[in-house]
C-alpha cells in the first residue's frame, strides 16, 4: 500500500528513534553472514500455526472476527501426529534450498515453541507437548540448513497488544493495550529464540504496517534490533514493512514482488544496497488452505527463482504445512523437481550476483567473476543481442552440455547465434569474459 510523502516522512521519523540507532555499524560476523545469505539464493518459508486446523489460511482469525478466547480452544485439539522434522528438512534440502524461515509466532499470537512468557504455546497449551522449533532447529543444524525465524510484531490474541488496523474484531477488551508490557514480552521471546535454539540466520519481522494509519506509533525497533545483534551478532534482521530499510536492518524484504517491479502493489519501496529477498507462495496462500490446490508449476517456480537471482535477490518460497504435521504432497513433489533442476544448474544460481546485462523480457543474467550466465526464459528466435559495453568474450557455450555457441560482435555488444529457438525451462549460455 503506497503512502503520501508527508505520511512517509512522519513514519520514517518515528522509526529512526532513538538517535543512537543512526550509527548502526554491522559487525564483521554480520557482514560475513550477509554475504553467505546472498550466496545461498534459495530458502523455504513455512507458515504453520493453529490456523492450519481451520484450513482457511493464516489470516482467518481476523478475516472472520473470531473471538480470541474461542480461537484459543483450537490449541486443545492441536496434535500434529505425523510431524517429523527430519523428513521436513530432508525434503527441503533435496530442493536445493539452503535455509528455512519458520513462523515462530504469527499474528494469531500462538507460539510454536516452548516459552516461559506465555502458556499459549505448543508445549503448554496442546496435547502434543513437543517443542516444534526445538526439533526443527536440531534437525537443521544436523543437516546443514540455516534456520531463520519469522516473528510477528502484532498479536490478535494478547490483551496487552495495541490494536492496529487488523484484529479489531477478536473480542479483546482494550484497544490501547499496554505497549510496555507487550514490548517486554516480545523482547523476552526473541531472547529465548536467540538463546535456546543455537545459531539463527535471521529474524524476519512482520506487522509494522498494522499501524500505518497511526504515524505517531513508535515500534521501538532500534532497541529491539540492537538486542538481536547483541545476542547473536551474525543474526540478520529483516522487516516486511514494505518500506526502504530502516537503520539496524541487514536485509531488504519484498513480498510477492521481484525487487523494483511492484506488480503485487506491496513492495514499491526503492531497492537498497542491502542483500535482497523476495517471498512468494507455492500455491495462493501462506498458511494451509484446503481449497487452494492452485500450485504453481515447477517451471514457473524455477523461473521465479532465476528471475530473483537475476535481480540479485534470494527467493523465499512458501509452503503451508497441514494440521497433521505433513508438508502437502504436491509441495514435496515441487521441491523434488526443483532440486533435480538445481543439481544441473545450481552453479549458475548459488554464489552469483546479478549479471552485467540487466533483466529483459527474454530473461536475466547472473555472474561469478568472469563467468556470465545468460538465462534465456522467453525467446522466440535463435539469436540474442547482449549489450556488453565493449567487453570481450573469450568463450561461449551451452551450460548443460558445454556445446559451443557462436558469437558475433555487434557494436558495443554481441549476438549469440543459437542452434535453435530455446524451449528449455531455462536455456543457459555461459560466457567467459576477458578481463573481468
Amino acid at each position: 500500500m503506497m503512502k503520501t510523502p508527508i505520511i512517509l516522512s512522519l513514519l520514517f521519523a518515528v522509526s529512526f528513534l532513538p538517535a543512537k540507532a543512526q550509527t548502526y555499524e554491522p559487525s564483521a560476523e554480520n557482514l560475513k553472514a550477509r554475504q553467505e545469505f546472498q550466496d545461498n539464493k534459495f530458502g523455504i518459508f513455512l507458515h504453520w500455526g493453529l490456523y492450519c486446523m481451520l484450513a482457511t489460511g493464516e489470516w482467518t482469525m481476523t478475516n472472520n472476527n473470531l473471538n480470541y478466547k474461542e480461537y484459543a480452544k483450537l490449541a486443545g485439539g492441536f496434535y500434529p501426529s505425523r510431524f517429523n522434522a527430519a523428513e521436513w528438512v530432508s525434503a527441503i534440502k533435496a530442493s536445493g534450498a539452503k535455509y528455512i524461515c519458520f513462523t515462530s509466532r504469527h499474528h494469531e499470537g500462538f507460539s510454536m515453541f516452548h516459552t516461559k512468557y506465555s502458556d499459549y504455546n505448543i508445549v503448554d497449551a496442546t496435547p502434543f507437548k513437543r517443542d516444534i522449533v526445538k526439533e526443527l532447529a536440531d534437525e537443521c543444524h544436523k543437516q546443514g540448513i540455516r534456520l531463520h525465524f519469522y516473528y510477528s510484531h502484532i498479536d490478535w490474541y494478547r490483551e496487552d497488544a495495541p490494536w492496529g488496523r487488523t484484529g479489531r474484531g477478536t473480542g479483546r477488551p482494550n484497544p490501547k493495550g499496554d505497549w510496555k508490557s507487550y514490548y517486554t514480552f516480545m523482547n523476552n521471546q526473541l531472547t529465548e529464540l536467540l538463546t535456546n535454539y543455537g545459531p539463527i540466520g535471521a529474524i524476519w519481522f512482520d506487522g509494522w504496517w498494522d499501524q500505518d494509519a497511526n504515524p505517531d506509533f513508535d515500534w521501538q525497533l532500534p532497541e529491539q534490533y540492537a538486542m538481536i545483534h547483541r545476542l547473536q551478532p551474525a543474526c540478520l534482521v529483516g522487516n516486511n514493512h514494505h518500506q526502504t530499510p530502516f537503520p539496524g536492518e541487514d536485509i531488504q524484504i519484498f513480498e510477492r514482488d521481484l525487487p523494483g517491479e511492484n506488480r503485487a502493489g506491496l513492495s514499491g519501496q526503492d531497492v537498497s544496497h542491502l542483500p535482497l529477498e523476495t517471498c512468494e507462495t507455492m500455491n495462493g496462500m501462506w498458511g494451509y488452505k484446503i481449497t487452494d490446490q492452485n500450485y504453481k508449476s515447477t517451471k514457473t517456480l524455477i523461473r521465479y527463482l532465476v528471475k530473483a537471482a537475476g535481480k540479485d535477490a534470494n527467493l523465499l518460497m512458501n509452503i503451508g504445512p497441514q494440521p497433521d504435521g505433513c508438508l502437502p504432497e504436491v509441495s514435496v513433489q515441487r521441491l523434488k523437481e526443483m532440486g533435480e533442476w538445481m543439481k544441473v544448474y545450481g552453479e549458475t544460481i548459488y554464489g552469483t550476483r546479478g549479471g552485467i546485462v540487466s533483466p529483459h523480457d527474454w530473461g536475466v543474467t547472473t555472474q561469478k567473476g568472469n563467468r556470465l550466465f545468460v538465462h534465456i526464459l522467453n525467446l522466440k528466435d535463435n539469436a540474442l543481442y547482449l549489450p556488453l559495453d565493449g567487453k570481450m568474450v573469450k568463450k561461449a557455450f551451452l551450460f548443460k552440455d558445454q556445446s559451443p555457441v557462436r558469437v558475433a560482435r555487434a557494436g558495443q555488444g554481441i549476438v549469440l547465434q543459437l542452434s535453435e529457438a530455446p524451449v528449455d525451462t531455462d536455456y543457459v549460455v555461459e560466457l567467459q569474459l576477458v578481463g573481468q
